[in-house]
């Protein structure tokens, strides 16, 4: 173990990992994507739609995020649990392109044009995949349908084998304003097991081009848990990751699941790492990023303090959505394209899974969505304690109380007392009024947060989440 994490707070006692290192959602929403019903009528959300027109909800309609899912991609990464589609015919995107100009008119007859967006984000898949012109023409349209805001975020997931500098100035000239780098790992043997060959130099060399262009923020996105990786592999890659300094960096556990997404019955299981290497390595890895003078915004995201990710954090604004972690307050989400989820209101909804019935849908005229939810009441006060956990590390009673008239202390007993193995092992701190997390307890937020999911199956029917570590 390296002398950054021999002195951190951050290791966690291998005893603690067996106890509670156990599969669970990631709650980028709640309830749960997994809860959505399927033939779900496109009704409630066109509802939820209109009500933004009338402005019946108190104070008004906030900013929209709005999300573009792109699925294809040249090649298959085997880690890769993404709706995609694997092609190396670029005449694809156009009727793509079609659908999705389709999708957003079906939109705009409900939620009516002119809607403020606060937050952009294509998405995917690759979304480099288009070309420059293909990517312009979406924006044309996006711009003449909502108002997007002079300070909105406008960022775009990049593949780094597939752009270029030139690439990236014709992004920017199209409107985005922060970037997504695709990174995994700079190991050239992990990446020759995840089937995706991209060398450091070539990151470094389209980050600075980037920053050179005017990009406001750059992103890195990290995984651990690959195969072939080892804690002295990842430690090489966090130190190369933090010198790029990126302004956000997120670092995503990997999630074996070889009988949900078939790439992965590519990788071989015996190069996985055990889970005290995984442990190894993210305890690692929140040590580095600290040392290296990022702020921990929570789970396995980190930001530089000026970033506004990290000012929403210290300000207690910080939000989460289908797009991680977020600095836009609850904010309805359009979501366009094939698989794509949204929320509107109280109504989740996500959009067709194939891309033939998603374009056969929208050719009809009728809203492509597959699946969804009406939220109750109960899941509102239930949604709000989870994200206070996963956001803030705190849950303050009387915030939740007032917000959505219950009392804590009553209403969610049960729930409190299976707290308490968390708080007899130093993860979680329960005082009159509050529960909050210890540096530790970051480790294992999603356990604490799924003692108040009411619709988590039984152990032995988890098997589609990924394990905490």
């Amino acid at each position: 173990m390296n002398q950054l994490v021999a002195e951190s707070p951050w290791v966690v006692d291998p005893d603690l990992l067996r106890r509670f290192d156990i599969p669970g959602p990631r709650y980028t929403s709640y309830p749960t994507a997994d809860r959505f019903a399927d033939g779900f009528d496109p009704e409630p959300l066109r509802a939820a739609m209109r009500e933004r027109i009338r402005g019946d909800r108190v104070g008004g309609p906030t900013p929209l995020s709005v999300y573009v899912h792109v699925p294809f991609c040249e090649s298959v990464c085997y880690y890769c649990a993404c709706n995609k589609v694997v092609t190396r015919h670029r005449a694809r995107a156009q009727p793509y392109l079609d659908s999705l100009e389709a999708e957003l008119a079906l939109v705009l007859r409900d939620i009516g044009p002119g809607q403020p967006v606060g937050q952009l984000h294509f998405g995917g898949g690759s979304p480099t995949f288009l070309r420059d012109d293909e990517i312009e023409r979406f924006m044309t349209t996006l711009r003449r349908s909502f108002q997007i805001l002079p300070d909105a975020e406008v960022s775009i997931e990049v593949d780094p084998r597939t752009v270029t500098p030139a690439r990236l100035a014709a992004l920017w000239r199209s409107g985005f304003n922060r970037l997504s780098f695709g990174v995994q790992d700079f190991d050239p043997s992990v990446q020759q097991a995840i089937h995706r060959i991209q060398p450091f130099e070539g990151v470094r060399d389209l980050m600075h081009a980037a920053r050179d262009i005017g990009f406001e923020s750059l992103n890195a996105d990290l995984i651990y848990g690959l195969p072939r990786q080892t804690p002295e592999s990842m430690a090489r890659t966090l130190a190369q990751a933090a010198s790029l300094r990126p302004d956000r960096i997120a670092l995503y556990a990997y999630a074996h699941l070889p009988q949900r997404f078939a790439p992965q019955r590519r990788i071989q299981p015996h190069e996985l790492p055990d889970a005290e290497s995984r442990l190894r390595m993210l305890s690692s890895a929140i040590a580095t990023f600290i040392a290296h003078g990022y702020s921990h915004i929570g789970m396995d995201h980190f930001a530089l303090p000026t970033d506004p990710l990290a000012v929403a954090k210290r300000q207690g604004r910080l939000h989460r959505n289908f797009q991680g972690y977020s600095t836009h307050a609850d904010a309805d989400l359009v979501a366009l394209g094939v698989s794509a989820i949204g929320r509107m209101g109280a109504v989740y909804s996500q959009n067709e899974r194939s891309l033939p019935a998603y374009m056969q849908a929208v050719s009809e005229g009728r809203l492509p969505v597959a699946r969804g939810l009406r939220a109750s009441r109960d899941d509102l006060t239930r949604r709000a304690i989870i994200m206070a956990l996963m956001c803030q590390g705190r849950v303050d009673f009387e915030s939740i109380e007032v917000s959505h008239m219950v009392d804590m202390s009553t209403s969610f007993r049960p729930e409190l007392e299976r707290l308490r193995p968390f708080r007899d092992a130093a993860l979680i701190e329960i005082e009159p009024g509050a529960i909050g997390l210890t540096p530790q307890g970051w480790y294992f937020v999603r356990a604490m947060a799924m003692v108040f999911d009411r619709y988590l199956p039984p152990q032995q029917d988890r098997v589609r989440f990924s394990r905490i570590i």
